[in-house]
């Protein structure tokens, strides 16, 4: 088992979620749980998972006025979730108003989303950012690191200079595809030992696993490429 993989949950129910995450129990301990299953089964399923002794990063990206979203973290703060996803083009208002209602509430670690691994330069030009996702992705995460706010989502092309940045930050990396693997409709994406090696402390891998013919033996293939790094001493 290594502690720095998270299995993205990626399901419409709960029932198929909390499977996999029992199939994999002996070599997974983190597993995420995003927008699709958050919508369907809501906090009920982060409390079971918890239940059975898993460590949960809620992906909900939260993106919205301040007082919205320091209300929205106040909410998930009862439910036992680690790790929390907000925006960080949100601002610096509401970084800041999600990041005071996180220590007041001793909710989850927040992590600022920076640019998504689905979009490049080109998906950047089209909502008005002219900039190279590594120019947005280090503006974004000094935004909101001036509000308090230490950990970050970004790709793996990334990845080093943030740590370069920020040496004690969380940094978390989705957009993992094992050597060979398919990239679907990610952009910016790094094998596991690469985002590792560039500074990652957590590799967010979904469908490489879930959609796998078995998500046990690609899990067990993945975490062979991340033995390639070694785990970062605790």
């Amino acid at each position: 088992m290594d502690p720095r993989l998270i299995v993205a949950l990626d399901y419409p129910s709960a029932a198929p979620a909390l499977a996999l995450a029992d199939q994999l129990r002996d070599q997974c301990c983190w597993f995420k749980v995003g927008l699709e299953l958050y919508l369907a089964e809501g906090n009920a399923v982060v409390r079971e998972l918890r239940h059975r002794g898993y460590s949960i990063f809620l992906d909900l990206k939260l993106h919205d006025i301040p007082n919205t979203v320091a209300g929205a973290v106040r909410s998930v703060a009862t439910i036992g979730a680690e790790l929390l996803t907000i925006h960080a083009a949100g601002g610096p208002a509401m970084l800041h108003a999600a990041a005071e209602a996180a220590a007041l509430a001793h909710g989850p670690q927040l992590l600022a989303v920076t640019v998504l691994t689905s979009m490049d330069e080109e998906q950047l030009a089209a909502i008005g950012i002219h900039h190279s996702p590594a120019s947005q992705v280090m503006h974004l995460a000094e935004t909101a690191s001036a509000t308090g706010i230490n950990g970050f989502v970004t790709s793996a092309e990334e990845v080093s200079a943030l740590r370069r940045r920020f040496p004690n930050a969380t940094l978390v990396v989705p957009g993992i595809r094992p050597a060979g693997a398919q990239t679907a409709d990610q952009k910016r994406i790094a094998t596991p030992a690469a985002a590792l090696a560039a500074g990652a402390d957590f590799l967010v891998v979904g469908r490489p696993i879930t959609q796998a013919p078995d998500p046990a033996a690609a899990t067990h293939a993945i975490l062979e490429e991340m033995q390639q790094i070694a785990a970062t001493p605790a």
